[in-house]
């Protein structure tokens, strides 16, 4: 019995070499967290822009003249929003992998980060084709579908738990393509609701 027991732990130890060599697993819970508050403010942000907008009838929301300050704020909010994450979601995966001994920029890292870009590249430059002819509507959808699917493709390099919220970020990106004037809520929920969730699930899964 005794022996037994020392095979499955040496089973155990070899799976997890395996994995480590093939696996990105530092992303950290806190890292989608921080990621999920910094987009709800962001929308939050948004809301009340347009709202204020809507209200001194700068312009319709229908239709109308839209004026280059209301693209610059979009921009502005959406850069702070990506930025903030980008740094938090840095400095907690850095000292996760620190804490697992494991490279950051080693040849799991670059293929998860290339897995990754590819999809979320093609998904923003088809959200700026679809701004230059007007399908504004559109864009909030096509984001969260583009992630979900960057999250999907990159999964195979990190924890498996990161396809099931690209899977959901898709399905909140259907719903929005149907549900078009709704689609800053449905942001809210995919870049903002979900993030939270799966950071809360991540952390006290591996790192509690």
């Amino acid at each position: 019995m005794e022996d037994k027991n020392q095979h499955l732990d040496t089973l155990s130890e070899i799976r997890s070499m395996m994995e480590k060599s093939t696996k990105f697993i530092s992303l950290s819970g806190l890292s989608g967290i921080f990621a999920g508050i910094f987009a709800l403010i962001g929308s939050v942000v948004a809301y009340y822009y347009l709202i204020s907008i809507s209200e001194n009838h700068y312009f319709s929301l229908l239709g109308g003249d839209v004026y280059i300050e209301f693209y610059l704020f979009f921009f502005l909010n959406a850069s702070f929003v990506l930025l903030s994450s980008i740094a938090f979601g840095s400095y907690f995966t850095i000292r996760k992998a620190k804490k697992n001994n494991q490279k950051i920029c080693d040849a799991t890292s670059k293929r998860l980060l290339i897995n990754l870009m590819l999809p979320l590249g093609t998904g923003g430059i088809f959200c700026l084709i679809m701004f230059y002819h007007g399908v504004i509507g559109l864009i909030a959808p096509a984001t969260l579908i583009f992630y979900g699917l960057a999250l999907i493709n990159a999964s195979k390099y990190t924890l498996n738990d990161i396809r099931y919220l690209g899977i959901c970020e898709i399905v909140l990106g259907l719903l929005a393509s149907i549900f078009i004037g709704y689609g800053l809520i449905f942001w809210a929920l995919g870049f903002g609701v979900l993030h939270i969730v799966y950071g809360f699930v991540m952390y006290f899964k591996y790192e509690k």
